[in-house]
């Protein structure tokens, strides 16, 4: 019998390897627009966003966006969108529309648990666009080929 990462490999999946981190969250760099970044995979999150910083640090072309963000203890956050965003994680790439918005308290919730920073979070949007699969006993994410 096919071990999984043999059997997604025949089927045009690529593995990437996560990082479990202090809150039991898994952690990945990412490119945006071609620069790299830190996000948590949160299968929970239905859109993948950046935080505020992020329209600098990714040259991001923003609007507001009437939509309320809430989830991780915050609720009716002001929120911000970018549209079609190239994104790529070594050779698999697409592009996406991402939500931005004051991820402050995220950050702080790392940083009292002993955790760096992240620039984002990498939502269900992307990951069902990758038809992701994830390993959780080996610390793997596998996306396939678009």
């Amino acid at each position: 019998m096919a071990s999984l990462k043999e059997f997604l490999k025949e089927n045009d999946y690529k593995v990437f390897n996560l990082q479990l981190i202090h809150t039991n969250h898994f952690k990945i760099k990412m490119k945006l627009n071609g620069i790299e970044g830190d996000f948590i995979v949160d299968t929970g999150a239905s859109n993948t966003c950046v935080g505020l910083e992020g329209i600098q640090k990714f040259e991001l072309k923003s609007e507001v966006s009437e939509i309320k963000a809430s989830g991780a203890g915050a609720i009716d956050m002001e929120t911000y969108k970018a549209a079609n965003i190239a994104v790529k994680m070594g050779w698999w790439k697409t592009k996406i529309d991402l939500v931005i918005l004051d991820l402050s308290h995220v950050n702080t919730a790392l940083k009292n648990h002993l955790s760096e920073e992240i620039d984002g979070i990498i939502g269900a949007d992307l990951l069902k666009k990758g038809s992701a699969v994830i390993d959780y006993s080996k610390n793997r994410l596998f996306l396939k080929k678009l």
